[in-house]
């Protein structure tokens, strides 16, 4: 069974890699969703794969590093792409949710990326 659960942080960042020309070179700011799956079994007593609170739980401790910030500023988010949010949050909360199957973090309504581990 596979299971989500979406949070949001709103974020500041530029993107140091790009040409000064770019306009992701400056800075600016997102609305993240950030949408973390997990696939388990269901608990046959209980009658699902993981608490929904026991994911917040989890990703509280992201959020918190994340939440109104300068993502540049975050070690390990020195360019903080959204392909590289993604992986940074896998990393983050990976140990603490063993079922956790697919990040995806989206910067805008229509953009993002999804990242499944290595």
């Amino acid at each position: 069974m596979q299971i989500f659960k979406d949070f949001t942080f709103d974020s500041a960042h530029y993107l140091p890699g790009l040409p000064k020309t770019h306009k992701c070179s400056r800075l600016h700011g997102h609305t993240f969703r950030v949408r973390l799956y997990l696939d388990g079994p269901v608990d046959p007593e209980i009658g699902w794969v993981v608490e929904f609170a026991d994911i917040k739980k989890a990703f509280m401790p992201v959020h918190e590093q994340l939440d109104h910030r300068l993502l540049n500023e975050v070690p390990g988010l020195e360019n903080p792409t959204c392909e590289n949010v993604a992986k940074w949050i896998w990393e983050q909360i990976k140990p603490t949710l063993p079922y956790l199957s697919c990040v995806e973090v989206q910067e805008t309504p229509t953009a993002g990326a999804v990242y499944r581990g290595r």
